[in-house]
């Protein structure tokens, strides 16, 4: 009976276990509309429109999506509306019906020649008529608008409109009555037509399967749209001095710091040489993140520490970021520093005119050429600096269409829906956010973006939320998440499709819970190999991280503060893409502690070795000759290298070849996701998780805070003995020639001068044949004893008696 063949033990890698099915990946084949003609069935459209439809062909810009048809309908404006009301004034809107779905415009008050400019679409399957009624209404208070005019399309009527082809251009049509009958006045401007998602009008649009049970305050929350961060560059100040500071009260010695104040950003110094000096110095240099347009000013004060907690201002100035220097390299010209006039603030916060003003010296600088992190190094997105001198050229084209989802948990049970459901995906500077599918826990966007590639190497974040603005009477409700998707580039086949459902996993404190699908087709298109190539001998980061670095305590509070800007700019867009989707987004908690990543990390430093048991594993084999031809085929090889040494590195390097191609059958044929066994969350204890979720600073009673200290300590002191022994062997190594030990330290040297000369007096060639027969002899040659050198240094002395 065949089998597969499984891997022999020396080989470096083994083919992966396939992940539980219950979290693993699904590979589709959805009929994409690249693939297969555009088919579709719309009731009530004529043979000559569906033929034309059939004929055309889906923009290439949607190709890895399923076409969707889309009944659209532009209202422009209209003109000389008459009037209905005894006063002659009407506030008109229009409602446009078709079946069961309404779409309405805002209400213009008092105006007989409106304007609105909206946009109306209707899924295409779920047409329930074959007339579209187009009604101008005037707003009444007391309840039952009246009916100004009305206009009626035939379905079968309606042009088919595929894009790239021109707009269709609005027309004017005259309004008829109840009945059918022309009116003597009052227009409407309007267009209709037929067309799919690849449609430009498609964003901005009212949706009929996304809008159809929202209010009209939560319309705007539902539409798909496009976001862009800002961009952001790293502000570098050093404070090196001040002069002529003249404190409040005199009768005590002066202690001046100074405080940094960028939005929310605040830093301070230390106090600036002996009490008392009126020129102190600080020499202090410090970093903030600043965002374009360069709107908030730097705010330096000058402050005397009065009393613990307490500073009275010495002196402030407010500084535009305009006035630093900007840095795009290191090789720039040194920014010089620069004296200001402090202004001496009063206690009503105005400036008093003195005759002389004291002053600060201040270096600053907008480093251009860093690229300032918002996100991990480990999956970040972009790697390009701030300035755009210093920027390279795209190297591909990202293509991700968002298909669906199924299988979703229902979010809003407690409130009779299910749940309605949209997408963020995030690469680069450049966010998306589909429309909300609304009440269904199978949603369907068939919504395709696009993103330019500066590097391979990096990794697109795709997140699911449930909307909960919908039908929410608070402005403050919380979108909740339900899952996240991670992809690396580097990982994907160039210009293939990838069509998969991925699993939705969300890890809460009553442990790890599957809450659906999400369905994703991804492609990468390289447009420049030679680049693309060259990126992998290139720094992951620009220049100046490397010849200017920043220390890793300040680049994780500079990445806090990117990220706490990034999300309020774009709480602050329109719709706005709320903080709580870019912070779970751009995992702001990540640098929290957890045990449950702990034990992870520890599990993955634990499975790099495994390459080194197995070559341990295969090794202790051929010296058990526990497979005689093996051992004997090992000896040949080992003399003929022995007698050719110059074949040495050649059988090295053609051995790797071998393996590499060796493991090519096992390589991974789908794009990487989230992976439960890795992250230790499939068996995890209820109170680690508990544990991961609490609160900075915790809000548990101070017995749980007691058993979780006492876990810390369990797992500290296993980890303090794994580094005490790792210290050690270093200890003994170093120990060999320090003299620690006369006599340990003295039979080294000694049998280093024998070994010596033995190695001058014997051709290195017998040396190595007699070494290597000795360790492969037979077992029954072999004693079971330490040898002696391990026993000579397991005897040598460590530090680890030294401590207290």
């Amino acid at each position: 009976m065949k089998g597969a063949m499984q891997p022999r033990p020396f080989m470096m890698h083994g083919p992966m276990p396939p992940p539980p099915q219950q979290f693993g990946l699904v590979e589709t084949r959805p009929p994409l509309a690249a693939m297969l003609r555009p088919r579709f069935n719309i009731p009530g459209l004529n043979p000559s429109a569906a033929a034309a439809s059939a004929a055309g062909k889906i923009s290439s810009t949607y190709d890895l999506v399923e076409p969707m048809r889309f009944l659209y309908v532009h209202v422009v404006k209209a003109r000389d509306l008459p009037a209905v009301s005894p006063t002659g004034s009407i506030d008109p809107f229009v409602e446009v019906k078709l079946g069961n779905f309404k779409g309405h415009t805002s209400v213009h008050g008092a105006n007989h020649n409106p304007s609105w400019q909206q946009v109306f679409a209707f899924s295409a399957t779920h047409l329930q008529s074959h007339l579209l009624e187009v009604s101008i209404k005037a707003k009444d208070l007391a309840g039952g608008d009246d009916l100004i005019g009305r206009m009626a399309f035939d379905l079968s009527e309606v042009p088919v409109r595929v894009p790239p082809d021109s707009p269709l251009a609005p027309q004017w049509y005259r309004l008829e009555g109840k009945r059918g009958e022309k009116l003597p006045r009052g227009e409407i401007m309007l267009s209709v037509w037929l067309g799919t998602q690849a449609d430009e009008a498609f964003p901005e649009a009212w949706h009929s399967d996304a809008h159809g049970a929202a209010g009209p305050a939560a319309v705007l929350s539902t539409r798909a749209k496009v976001y862009f961060s800002p961009k952001l560059v790293y502000l570098r100040v050093a404070a090196i001095g001040a002069q002529d500071l003249m404190p409040h009260d005199t009768s005590r010695p002066m202690s001046a710091s100074v405080k940094l104040q960028l939005a929310g950003q605040v830093r301070r110094t230390r106090p600036g040489g002996p009490p008392g000096t009126p020129n102190p110095m600080w020499n202090e240099e410090f970093m903030f993140v600043a965002s374009e347009p360069f709107d908030e000013p730097l705010v330096v004060t000058v402050e005397d520490r009065v009393a613990p907690g307490r500073d009275e201002p010495l002196g402030r100035i407010i500084l535009p970021l305009n006035a630093a220097m900007p840095r795009h390299d290191h090789f720039g010209k040194p920014v010089e520093p620069r004296w200001y006039s402090l202004g001496r603030p009063s206690d009503d916060g105005e400036k008093k005119e003195g005759k002389f003003a004291s002053k600060i010296q201040l270096r600053m600088s907008l480093d251009f050429g860093y690229h300032v992190l918002d996100e991990s190094t480990y999956y970040s997105s972009d790697l390009q600096p701030s300035s755009k001198h210093t920027r390279k050229p795209s190297i591909g084209i990202l293509e991700v269409g968002v298909l669906g989802a199924r299988n979703l948990i229902p979010m809003k049970a407690k409130d009779g829906r299910t749940t309605d459901a949209y997408c963020v995906a995030k690469y680069g500077p450049k966010w998306v956010r589909t429309r909300t599918i609304l009440n269904t826990l199978n949603p369907q966007w068939n919504e395709q973006y696009t993103w330019e590639v500066f590097d391979p190497c990096t990794v697109i974040t795709v997140v699911v939320f449930d909307n909960s603005q919908i039908g929410s009477k608070s402005a403050d409700a919380r979108d909740e998440s339900i899952g996240k998707v991670r992809i690396r580039l580097s990982t994907l086949e160039t210009d293939r499709v990838y069509t998969h459902f991925y699993p939705l996993l969300a890890l809460k404190p009553s442990g790890l819970k599957k809450t659906g699908e999400l369905h994703l087709a991804v492609r990468f298109t390289c447009t420049a190999w030679v680049n693309m190539m060259a990126m992998y001998g290139r720094p992951l980061l620009p220049k100046m991280h490397y010849t200017q670095p920043i220390s890793v305590m300040q680049l994780d509070y500079l990445r806090h503060q990117a990220m706490q800007i990034v999300s309020a700019r774009l709480s602050r867009a329109e719709p706005p893409l709320r903080r709580e989707v870019v912070e779970y987004t751009l995992d702001v908690g990540s640098h929290m502690f957890s045990l449950r990543r702990s034990k992870a990390n520890f599990y993955r430093i634990t499975s790099l070795f495994c390459c080194f048991a197995a070559m341990a594993k295969w090794y202790d084999g051929i010296r058990s000759w526990r497979n005689p031809i093996t051992t004997m085929l090992v000896h040949m090889l080992f003399l003929i290298l022995i007698c050719y040494p110059e074949l040495i590195l050649p059988t090295i390097f053609l051995y790797m070849f071998m393996i590499g191609l060796w493991n090519y059958r096992y390589r991974s044929r789908h794009p990487p996701h989230m992976d439960t066994k890795l992250s230790q969350a499939e068996f995890t204890h209820p109170d680690e998780l508990d544990e991961e979720f609490d609160t900075f600073p915790t809000n548990r009673s101070a017995d749980i805070v007691r058993l979780r200290y006492d876990r810390l300590r369990s797992v500290g002191g296993r980890v303090q003995t794994v580094v005490g022994d790792l210290a050690t062997q270093g200890e003994r190594a170093h120990a060999l020639l320090s003299w620690r030990d006369p006599r340990a330290t003295a039979i080294f040297i000694f049998l280093s001068l024998v070994v010596a000369i033995v190695l001058y007096v014997t051709p290195f060639q017998v040396l190595l044949v007699i070494t290597m027969l000795y360790l492969l002899r037979h077992p029954r040659f072999r004693s079971r004893m330490p040898s002696v050198p391990f026993n000579f240094y397991r005897r040598l002395p460590a530090k680890s008696d030294l401590l207290l």
